[in-house]
């Protein structure tokens, strides 16, 4: 049995500490919400995950040092945007545990990624990524997922390894952080852009193309920023970009389809109800492409339809009526 910290009281913090807690561990969530905690404590739910429930073996805090203090492995969940605000709270707190990122995104001010950001505030603690296809609805229900731990430091991917994976987990190992960390960050854009082309109703044929090309954008940064190119085609960035893309329950292809429908950024945060990571992600993608010098084709136009006015019908014309290209 080990001590699990996970830091976020979201859905995938919740549905991770479902996971954990049902292999035995004893676990404690951080949340900056009173009324989430006492939900989790007393209700034994979480209000996202509706349809699960939280095992005995679950605290829920709202002191960030009751959270971290005596455990074996901290998880950090929260929305890229809060990522470093949040673990400035608690690293002086940290021991000798790892820290396992499992949001997805970027830090938009500087344009890093959230393992840059956490070697900046705490280069003396070992850092891993967990990504892949993994709905937190379905995972909080036992539903069997694969999914993918990425460090330098192979004893943390054995250690997540071993303390995570079960007959409804089924959890590889890597050593390609950076790879594994873009791939989880940039599916979102394409899933976003997903969302609209379900909206317009454009079909079976758009969207294949949309998954493919898109694929092949996301993995030409993804190499460019350290990433390795086959990683772009496993869990993280193929495995997760499919699973993004085609299912409703994901918030990213919902806002999509927000925008497809003609609301504005504020009206799709509103109507989604929880955090848009793949709004920021085109911005910070969109800049990442010409600080690299990388043509993204799909990410420049769903840029524009965000920020400069550009119809999603336009933009699907923009995209068609582009130079004549080898593939």
């Amino acid at each position: 049995m080990k001590k699990i910290c996970i830091i976020g009281s979201g859905s995938w913090g919740c549905a991770l500490a479902i996971h954990s807690a049902k292999m035995g561990h004893e676990v404690k969530i951080w949340s900056f919400d009173e009324n989430e905690a006492t939900m989790i404590n007393e209700q034994k739910k979480c209000k996202f995950l509706p349809m699960a429930t939280m095992p005995q073996n679950v605290f829920c805090t709202t002191d960030i040092k009751q959270a971290v203090e005596n455990t074996d492995i901290i998880l950090h969940v929260t929305p890229s945007k809060f990522f470093r605000e949040t673990l400035k709270k608690y690293k002086e707190y940290i021991k000798n545990q790892p820290v396992i990122i499992c949001s997805k995104g970027f830090e938009l001010a500087t344009l890093s990624t959230l393992s840059n950001v956490a070697k900046q505030e705490i280069p003396d603690v070992k850092i891993g990524a967990f990504s892949g296809p993994s709905h937190a609805e379905e995972v909080s229900l036992g539903i069997p997922t694969a999914i993918v731990i990425a460090s330098k430091d192979y004893d943390v991917t054995y250690q997540v390894q071993d303390t995570f994976m079960n007959e409804s987990m089924r959890i590889y190992t890597s050593t390609d952080l950076e790879g594994v960390e873009l791939g989880g960050a940039l599916k979102n854009i394409i899933a976003f852009c997903a969302g609209i082309v379900a909206e317009l109703n454009l079909g079976d044929n758009t969207f294949a193309a949309l998954v493919s090309r898109g694929l092949t954008e996301l993995s030409r940064l993804g190499v460019a920023m350290g990433g390795e190119h086959n990683t772009f085609y496993g869990l993280s960035g193929l495995g997760d970009l499919i699973v993004t893309c085609m299912s409703e329950h994901s918030r990213n292809r919902k806002a999509g389809r927000c925008i497809g429908r003609g609301l504005t950024i504020e009206q799709t945060r509103k109507e989604v109800g929880m955090v848009i990571e793949s709004i920021d992600n085109i911005e910070v993608a969109y800049q990442l492409a010409q600080k690299y010098n990388i043509e993204m084709p799909i990410v420049n136009t769903v840029y524009d339809v965000l920020y400069h006015n550009l119809p999603p019908k336009e933009a699907v014309t923009k995209l068609m009526t582009r130079e004549k290209k080898c593939e």
